[in-house]
């Protein structure tokens, strides 16, 4: 069953505090100079995965943040499925690969902090669970420390463009 809960969620004190260490894993991504975006995957209410975004360190596209986080909690808990109860918190709405990457790891559930209103694959740009094509499907929540996690992204991208209009 998929519940698409888009911004209407009540979010537990559970919930902000994961929220948090994926906010703390974004601001790790823009320290590199990545856009800040983090995501940790829970389960039994112990970490067992965390990303930040790292395409560009690492010359490699398919690190998002939401790909890494799968990446570690699979080595963590050496399976590539993940535990029937993991929750990946993110701090951005996730685009096609990684919903792709979270049905085939069999993800229970997704909160995200904000929506990404040109590639956001759950309830922005394009909605894929509710296709009805895929063998898998999970819950969705959003707007958990959305607007921390939205002022972080266009803190990024403002001063971004500013370094550019330096250098002209």
């Amino acid at each position: 069953m998929t519940a698409l809960n888009d911004q209407s969620a009540s979010f537990t004190a559970q919930d902000f505090k994961w929220m948090r260490l994926a906010f703390e894993q974004a601001e790790q991504a823009a320290l590199q100079q990545e856009v800040p975006v983090g995501a940790v995957i829970v389960s039994e209410n112990q970490v067992i995965g965390l990303g930040s975004n790292a395409p560009i360190s690492r010359c490699d596209p398919t690190a998002h943040a939401e790909i890494v986080a799968i990446r570690h909690a699979c080595l963590a808990i050496n399976n590539y499925r993940l535990p029937e109860d993991a929750t990946l918190y993110v701090t951005l709405e996730p685009c096609t690969m990684c919903v792709g990457a979270l049905i085939h790891a069999r993800i229970h559930k997704v909160i995200f902090a904000t929506p990404e209103n040109k590639s956001g694959s759950l309830v922005s740009a394009r909605r894929l669970l509710e296709d009805g094509y895929y063998n898998h499907r999970f819950e969705v929540d959003s707007g958990c420390m959305a607007d921390e996690c939205a002022t972080q992204l266009s803190q990024f991208f403002k001063q971004r463009r500013l370094a550019k209009k330096a250098l002209k």
